[in-house]
């Protein structure tokens, strides 16, 4: 009697699974990075400089110095004002993007050191509902300006929102657009100093409002930048648009903004930048 081996003698050794969620694939070169080294490079690509979306605390510790972060209104939430109804009501909304992001709101704001040197900084971040302006962005925003100019410190906000008002709450997130401007005004009469740095996506109210009204504006490298998509743009004034104009680059060409910093070299930069305008701020209003 013959006896067969189910199983081939010679047969190929089944090749071990790679783990899930160690690496990523940059969306410009196409090469693969492994996370660990990825979060190390503060999530820019070793090979080709792209520079990944960031989180917003991930932010504020790349920018702060450890330890000194106090953050303001954590607890702050957004109400359902209109009581909205769609394909998800807002509450849900809500309730969603703060179990995927961990964040109550699109914003997070405080005060912390950089080097040593007192900052009022806000971070917004496009993972909850696209970093659009409701009335906890605005209130956030607006309280974090104050705070700026009541203590005479150096104001910093981080844009990275690819949304504009908040279409849940109708007329009351459009006017944080205005209510954030009118307070930035105020900062600037008072002469305060207010750095804007604009990250990929930088786009509609946001841009429209504070994110444009900086002293100083900087900009990561290719970072799209905007009011509107070059698609709806595009079908609106039925013109060809030049390539790329959205960019950081071309922005900074045509003088909308005034330099692209490397996301590591952003802290040094905003350093220098605060030491120079602060000290120049300071002559100013002993000279009146």
């Amino acid at each position: 009697m013959a006896f067969f081996s189910k199983k081939p003698i010679f047969g190929k050794k089944k090749k071990k699974e790679m783990p899930g969620g160690l690496w990523t694939k940059c969306p410009d070169c196409g090469e693969l990075l492994y996370n660990k080294t990825l979060k190390d490079n503060l999530q820019v690509c070793s090979k080709c400089n792209y520079h990944f979306r960031m989180k917003a605390y991930d932010r504020v510790s790349s920018i702060l110095d450890e330890g000194t972060f106090r953050e303001f209104h954590k607890g702050m939430r957004s109400r359902d004002p209109l009581t909205f109804k769609g394909p998800s009501d807002y509450p849900s909304k809500i309730k969603k993007d703060q179990k995927a992001t961990g964040m109550k709101d699109a914003a997070v704001t405080g005060e912390g050191e950089i080097n040593g040197k007192r900052v009022a900084l806000g971070v917004t971040d496009c993972r909850f509902i696209m970093g659009s302006m409701g009335s906890v962005v605005g209130e956030k925003i607006t309280r974090l300006i104050e705070h700026a100019d009541s203590e005479g410190i150096p104001l910093i906000i981080i844009s990275g929102s690819g949304g504009g008002a908040r279409m849940y709450e109708g007329l009351i997130s459009l006017m944080q657009m205005a209510k954030t401007s009118a307070a930035l005004d105020k900062l600037n009469r008072n002469g305060g100093l207010f750095i804007s740095v604009l990250t990929n996506p930088t786009m509609a109210g946001i841009m429209a409002s504070f994110a444009s009204l900086g002293d100083i504006i900087l900009a990561e490298p290719r970072a799209l930048i905007g009011f509107t998509g070059p698609r709806v743009i595009q079908q609106t004034i039925k013109q060809e648009l030049p390539e790329g104009f959205q960019s950081s680059e071309f922005l900074l060409d045509h003088g909308l903004i005034d330099m692209i910093v490397h996301r590591r070299d952003m802290k040094a930069s905003l350093f220098s930048l605060i030491g120079y305008l602060s000290s120049r701020t300071g002559e100013e209003k002993k000279g009146k």
